[in-house]
């Protein structure tokens, strides 16, 4: 095995891990480490990629979003949700301590992530990945 193999094997058993954790807790994100995962399962092990394509986390989460369709309410509703648990702790601290300007940032970084994940990201119902908003096309 390569260098580049194995340093790709090992980053994307990281990702799998961290990925997973962020199945039970809402404090680091699924679908991105799960990305990673394919990506890295992909330059390092075809064998470790279908394993990882045919498990259930993978067909849960990112199928629909990889093959170009979306994603589910369900899975929009809880990013969003985390995302503004954890983005709303963080400006919470910072105003309460008067640092204002990581806070704008953080307030525009939030606006730009509900933007996408509304009008970027399409929804689709079920398991057939039928659209079932046309507007975020």
């Amino acid at each position: 095995m390569t260098l580049k193999r194995l340093i790709f094997l090992i980053i994307g058993c990281i990702c799998l891990g961290l990925g997973t954790i962020g199945v039970f807790l809402l404090i680091l994100p699924t679908v991105p480490f799960y990305l990673a995962t394919v990506f890295c399962f992909s330059q390092s092990s075809k064998k470790l990629h279908d394993w990882f394509v045919g498990t259930g986390l993978y067909k849960k989460h990112l199928q629909s979003y990889v093959e170009k369709r979306g994603m589910l309410l369900k899975t929009k509703i809880s990013i969003i949700a985390a995302v503004t648990l954890l983005m709303g702790t963080g400006a919470a601290i910072m105003a309460v301590k008067g640092i204002w300007i990581p806070c704008v940032i953080i307030a525009v970084v939030w606006v730009a992530h509900i933007i996408y994940f509304i009008f970027g990201v399409k929804t689709v119902t079920g398991t057939d990945g039928s659209s079932a908003d046309d507007s975020a096309s």
